[in-house]
């Protein structure tokens, strides 16, 4: 499988716990359909916590068709961040170890529906993997020995660790425009939207009181980010690459906090247990494109595959109390 932590070559303590969270997973052969393109099961499984839903993605021009979701982590405790990788074959997302609390990155693979452990590094936690722009492994936020949130670097097995950014904490979030600058969510009163450069000390200070979603827009180095308004909402902001002040795009959903791109320039947007999608300078409005109201469960990340044809959603059981739907 693959397994080893950063720098570190597997153990057999640590392919025993690949095999115990690959069980939690759901990867009991009887509740799959064996062929070989990994059909999903049947029958919804709820979440126990946050666990992530994959469903496929069917495009009529620019509309959507969301098919039913199945869950494929099915694991008490954190499942969650999920990223898919450039070749759309899987997803790297966060696990957390209920029994220490102790964070790394998994990777999910779609056809076969089992999981390799990428990182393994105690007592340090690893969160938000994103793919390096040059291909070579993944960039994610790491929670040091200190507590230090920072950026960091490993290859696509977990090796060859090391820090990206190392003058910049405490960051929560980060998005790549282009090969070497980076647009981060650091966390603060307020948390900031601040630009850096690989090789350069500082920062750029951009925007404060944001959102903790940072994309990167189809098509460009743009990044989009949601600029919050108090108890009234957010506005999604696209801020170029040029260096040009950041412009707004739509007002968010009322409840949405994450927003993902599908690679023809949809906008996505979860909230409740809908999925919504808006096409900027074409639609007047959002229009949802999945309500999966009747599963009881509360949406919030997402991520879309490379080639548009999945989705990945992050779900949580919804309040039984004055639960709505949307």
């Amino acid at each position: 499988m693959g397994v080893r932590g950063a720098g570190v070559p597997a153990s057999a303590a640590s392919a025993l716990l690949l095999v115990a969270l690959a069980a939690c997973a759901g990867e009991d052969e009887a509740t799959r359909e064996g062929t070989a393109d990994g059909a999903r099961a049947a029958e919804f499984v709820m979440p126990r916590d946050t666990d992530i839903l994959l469903a496929q993605v069917t495009w009529s021009g620019d509309a959507a068709d969301v098919s039913a979701p199945t869950n494929v982590t099915q694991r008490p405790d954190y499942d969650n961040q999920p990223y898919f990788v450039p070749d759309g074959s899987g997803f790297w997302y966060t696990v957390n170890d209920p029994h220490d609390g102790q964070a790394d990155i998994w990777r999910y693979h779609v056809a076969t529906g089992m999981v390799t452990r990428v990182t393994m590094s105690s007592p340090e936690s690893e969160y938000s993997a994103t793919p390096l722009p040059d291909g070579g492994g993944i960039s994610t936020i790491r929670v040091e020995a200190d507590s230090a949130q920072r950026l960091w670097r490993f290859d696509h097995d977990g090796g060859n660790a090391s820090v990206l950014l190392e003058d910049v904490a405490p960051v929560g979030y980060h998005a790549w425009s282009g090969d070497s600058t980076l647009v981060l969510f650091v966390l603060g009163q307020p948390a900031t939207l601040q630009r850096a450069r690989l090789g350069q000390a500082g920062t750029e200070t951009l925007a404060e009181n944001i959102g903790r979603s940072i994309q990167k827009i189809p098509g460009s180095e743009d990044i989009s980010y949601q600029q919050l308004d108090g108890e009234s909402g957010s506005t999604i902001m696209r801020l170029p690459a040029d260096g040009s002040a950041p412009q707004p795009l739509v007002r968010s959903v009322a409840g949405g906090d994450y927003h993902a791109w599908a690679p023809n320039g949809v906008l996505l947007q979860a909230s409740g247990s809908v999925i919504w999608s808006f096409r900027p300078g074409l639609d007047a409005a959002w229009a949802p494109v999945a309500d999966w109201s009747e599963l009881r469960i509360t949406l919030t990340r997402l991520a879309v595959s490379p080639d548009g044809t999945q989705i990945a959603v992050v779900a949580e059981p919804a309040p039984l109390e004055g639960f709505a739907g949307n």
